[in-house]
């Protein structure tokens, strides 16, 4: 199932994604998200005018990330029905980034 999200996606809709932006001192931009399989693992690519970065998994693994704003989490990603669902924790802290594909495009909703 994951294969439906091997794609490159602009972003075009998200919930909570401005707020989260704004919580990182950062403005809305431009964000491209490239997701492919290699080998047993996925591949995350986010391309946009802040910052590049790339992540790699294997799906239901704690793995360790550091995000575009240089926080250091203890990541997992999960295929949950048909959402792929990215939970990062870091400092007693936690967010969920949901991504489902809506009518062709892929919709980001950001829990915290």
């Amino acid at each position: 199932m994951v294969d439906a999200f091997c794609a490159t996606w602009k972003l075009v809709e998200s919930e909570n994604f401005d707020d989260y932006m704004k919580a990182l001192g950062r403005e809305r931009d431009q964000t491209t998200v490239i997701i492919s399989l290699e080998g047993d693992k996925v591949v995350v690519r986010t391309q946009s005018t802040f910052k590049n970065t790339e992540i790699s998994f294997k799906l239901g693994e704690e793995f360790d990330e550091t995000t575009a704003d240089d926080r250091n989490c203890k990541s997992t990603v999960s295929l949950e029905g048909d959402k792929l669902v990215h939970v990062q924790k870091w400092d007693g802290k936690e967010t969920t980034f949901v991504r489902e594909i809506k009518d062709g495009k892929m919709v980001m909703i950001i829990k915290q």
